[in-house]
């Protein structure tokens, strides 16, 4: 058994006093401490502070595209109506490839080589929310560290939130409100994994894929969906003791494409390799983007894929409004958590009990 001393009697004067309690690690004054409001803007200063082209309020009008609240939506919906006017003016490219590719250190070479030219540039990046926790990181704008930093450049990551439909159609709505403020470069950025891609493809002008050497032979390359919506294949990481594995993989993909029927748009997509990091080959991937435009332009089809893009845009707009207006109905929302207890007890199947639902619903919308 462990000896006290200080309980003995001959210490009996000292006193040995109970302590204080753990403060707490956050300071207590600061609710007291009065928050600064954020001021409120009406649609009119909203869309005359993005046709001047004020980032801040920029900034602020893309969140209240991205916020899930009704009554954001309506008034983003309004800011959105009255910017269409002044969107169309730019060029849109999207920008895929696999995670590592080189895509975020990409896109800032790029920039830079695309804002000498002069104009505005706005890079939308779409970064993945975690099943689990429905988090993102956001951390694309790390890595572009001179764009980042850029007066004419704007960076905007936005998670994916679990649905694609949803990032596809707020990243699109994001990028009318960037023409109007007068950004005449949009790049849209993606993870290369699911089903993104087809998404973002679906609403720029030019899709880049980046790729890496050593991911396997053109056979891989062929099976890869992604490979026959790409306007041009890229290899990065074309330095040191790569440059050789970079030129063999560029001969394999170029093989990869000869098995593909010719797009629609008459091109047939390119295979270049560069250096993201030593910024070596850039200025020849976009003398390739700059041939596409010019050719796309010239043979019509540029305007074509665009009202293309209005038309699907216009569908997946009608699927998402009917989602909505399903899971929104007071009736389902009651019987949802009924016919969930029928399916995981067994009672009915899970086909039978979707099918119950929307008879349901279907019936209460037409009596």
């Amino acid at each position: 058994m462990m000896e006290h001393p200080e309980n003995s009697e001959e210490y009996k004067g000292l006193t040995v006093n109970a302590g204080i309690e753990q403060p707490s690690t956050v300071n207590p004054y600061l609710k007291l401490r009065k928050k600064p409001k954020r001021k409120e803007y009406t649609v009119d200063e909203f869309v005359d502070g993005i046709v001047k082209g004020n980032m801040t309020i920029l900034s602020q009008a893309v969140t209240m595209v991205e916020s899930l609240k009704p009554e954001h939506q309506a008034i983003a919906q309004e800011v959105i109506e009255k910017c269409l006017p002044y969107s169309g003016n730019s060029v849109r490219i999207g920008i895929s490839g696999v995670p590592g590719a080189g895509k975020s250190t990409s896109i800032d070479v790029f920039g830079l080589h695309v804002l000498e030219k002069g104009g505005k540039l706005a890079v939308l990046a779409i970064d993945p929310s975690s099943e689990r926790t429905k988090g993102s990181i956001l951390g694309d704008k790390t890595r572009m560290e001179k764009l980042s930093v850029h007066p004419k450049a704007f960076i905007r990551p936005s998670p994916s939130a679990g649905s694609l439909g949803g990032v596809a159609r707020k990243t699109r709505e994001t990028i009318i409100l960037c023409e109007a403020a007068g950004f005449d470069k949009i790049f849209v950025e993606t993870v290369g994994v699911g089903q993104s891609e087809t998404a973002v493809h679906s609403m720029v002008d030019f899709f880049l894929l980046i790729q890496l050497a050593g991911t396997g032979d053109e056979l891989q390359g062929i099976k890869r969906g992604i490979m026959e919506i790409s306007d041009g294949i890229v290899i990065n990481k074309c330095d040191g003791e790569n440059v050789d594995k970079c030129h063999m993989a560029a001969t394999n993909f170029r093989n990869a494409l000869h098995f593909f029927p010719k797009p629609e748009s008459g091109w047939l997509p390119k295979v270049l390799c560069y250096s993201g990091f030593y910024g070596t080959g850039v200025k020849e991937v976009w003398d390739m983007i700059y041939e596409y435009f010019d050719f796309v332009k010239q043979n019509g089809y540029f305007q074509y894929r665009r009202n293309e893009q209005n038309k699907f845009w216009m569908y997946e707009t009608i699927n998402e409004q009917l989602r909505n207006s399903f899971y929104n109905n007071e009736y389902i929302k009651q019987q949802l958590d009924a016919s969930e207890k029928k399916v995981l007890g067994g009672e009915c199947t899970s086909f039978a009990a979707a099918q119950e639902l929307l008879e349901k619903y279907f019936e209460g919308h037409y009596l």
